[in-house]
């Protein structure tokens, strides 16, 4: 007998309807954490460390730690709705603590907003990693439609992150900064309110339940799993939020723990742990195996210098961008727009691009696409380096300058991320494609690491609202300098080590 096809298979576009309330549910959601990053460093500099002369390093310590703290809470979120809660209540429950944590925003006092940041975290540890695995379940295994699928869906996640900097920093600059965080949560109940229409339209079938009903009942101190997890994940927000809280140096300088706070001090045993496992994977694994995990291993590491450098645009060059850049266009918040407007612009002229290069057999390998990535974010800081040129006698530069930089990083963007995450699954042996799967995304952890130490180099020490000027243009531009020079030398040393890595990774392109 035929089996039917199910009402929840309705398509629109050729593709299931399913797929474009996960788009609209994920571009609110991307709404919203991107209209509060587009505020924060500025906010930390100007309210919430305003009287400290080293504001800088302490919002460079405590964004740091946040981002790293963001990205790794997908590691832990995965996990649990695999085995637990599956993907509709994590979804639920990260999207119901991320809109609590914007809202707590609106709130004017210290402790309340790193308890704000602290929901965050751990709402974005449940809410990321499952809607973009919930696009996937919507596919047959095989079916060539999916690419495209998450193409579109991608392109949500874009059109949220070029909006949300432009209002939330319209409405935090014309009425104040609770008015723009506000914004930010109504964006993440929005996204909420669309995945749940879509829930009560059976849009989604019976994909992203629990995996198990008995492991959601089964008890644990008494209290169902299902109930436990909410309530523990609740209780670990003042914990995360002591631990952002805790910015300040362990030790003095020159000391083995020189600048470093807490969350610093975590990370780096993550990354012992990591490579200590690594290692012991490699020693075991067949020599075609090692050479494969080596590749893999490369690229999680160069992607993760890419991210350090691309995510100082909500931090180091946002403070730049409010006081060395002659703005006319938009706000200094409202920039962390160009790069999702970019990306927008020029994601399907480079896709067809190495569309026609494949028909032509000249489609470059991963290895030369990741140096060329690098090139260009080198070239894109090197611009901001030489911007110094050109400043006004306020040592205020063009907003060219900044336009251009964000051009040519966007191009780097797409040259490295959108093929690092196949190549990973693709050399990883299948027994650890998981594992490796974590180390991917904790790379976004550590590329938080490194903005953070950048942050901490590049802070000005000043109480004065309005500082500006010479002064910070040249500690900038210099730093902008180093970067981009670290930056090429990173993207030419993957360019002549290509064809060595073209071997090791044999059949993957």
């Amino acid at each position: 007998m035929t089996e039917m096809k199910p009402a929840t298979q309705k398509e629109l576009f050729g593709h299931p309807v399913g797929l474009f309330y996960l788009f609209f549910a994920e571009m609110w959601e991307r709404f919203s954490f991107y209209g509060m990053r587009a505020l924060l460093t500025l906010y930390m500099v100007e309210v919430v460390f305003e009287a400290l002369a080293e504001r800088d390093f302490a919002t460079a310590a405590v964004y740091a730690s946040y981002g790293s703290l963001v990205y790794a809470s997908t590691v832990i979120g995965g996990q649990i709705s695999d085995k637990i809660l599956g993907m509709r209540n994590s979804i639920f429950l990260g999207g119901i603590l991320m809109a609590v944590g914007h809202f707590v925003l609106a709130i004017e006092n210290d402790m309340a907003f790193f308890l704000a940041l602290a929901l965050i975290i751990v709402g974005n540890g449940f809410f990321k990693p499952n809607i973009s695995t919930f696009v996937g379940t919507l596919y047959p295994e095989g079916d060539p439609k999916k690419d495209s699928g998450f193409t579109i869906f991608y392109m949500g996640i874009n059109i949220g992150g070029w909006i949300a900097p432009l209002l939330c920093g319209w409405l935090a600059y014309a009425y104040g900064w609770h008015y723009g965080f506000g914004l930010a949560g109504i964006g993440m109940l929005t996204g909420l309110i669309v995945f749940w229409s879509g829930i009560r339209k059976n849009v989604f079938g019976d994909r992203g339940l629990p995996p198990n009903e008995e492991v959601m009942h089964k008890k644990v101190f008494g209290i169902k799993q299902g109930v436990l997890i909410p309530i523990l994940t609740v209780l670990a927000a003042p914990v995360i939020a002591y631990l952002l809280s805790a910015y300040k140096s362990l030790g003095a300088e020159g000391t083995f723990l020189g600048d470093q706070n807490i969350v610093n001090i975590i990370f780096k045993g993550i990354a012992v742990l990591i490579l200590v496992y690594l290692a012991n994977i490699m020693i075991k694994a067949t020599l075609e195996e090692r050479k494969k995990l080596f590749v893999a291993v490369l690229i999680t590491f160069f992607m993760t210098i890419f991210w350090g450098f691309h995510e100082l645009s909500g931090s180091v060059i946002t403070l730049f961008a409010a006081r060395n850049v002659e703005l006319t266009l938009m706000s200094a918040a409202q920039t962390n727009s160009l790069n999702s407007m970019f990306i927008i612009i020029l994601a399907i002229p480079i896709s067809l691009m190495w569309t026609y290069l494949s028909k032509k057999n000249r489609n470059p390998r991963t290895p030369y696409k990741f140096g060329m990535g690098l090139l260009f974010a080198g070239i894109s800081f090197y611009v901001l380096a030489i911007s110094a040129n050109s400043a006004d006698a306020n040592g205020l530069v063009p907003f060219a300058y900044l336009l251009l930089m964000y051009f040519l990083l966007s191009i780097g963007e797409l040259f490295m991320s959108p093929v690092g995450l196949s190549k990973i699954t693709d050399l990883s042996p299948k027994r650890i494609v998981a594992f490796m799967m974590g180390v991917w995304f904790l790379s976004s952890s550590f590329a938080f690491q490194v903005v953070g130490f950048i942050g901490k180099q590049l802070a000005i020490e000043s109480t004065d609202k309005n500082v500006g000027g010479f002064e910070t243009l040249s500690v900038y531009t210099d730093g902008f300098e180093l970067i981009a020079k670290y930056a090429v030398v990173a993207g030419i040393l993957v360019l002549v080590a290509s064809p060595l890595i073209k071997k090791l990774m044999g059949k993957v392109h």
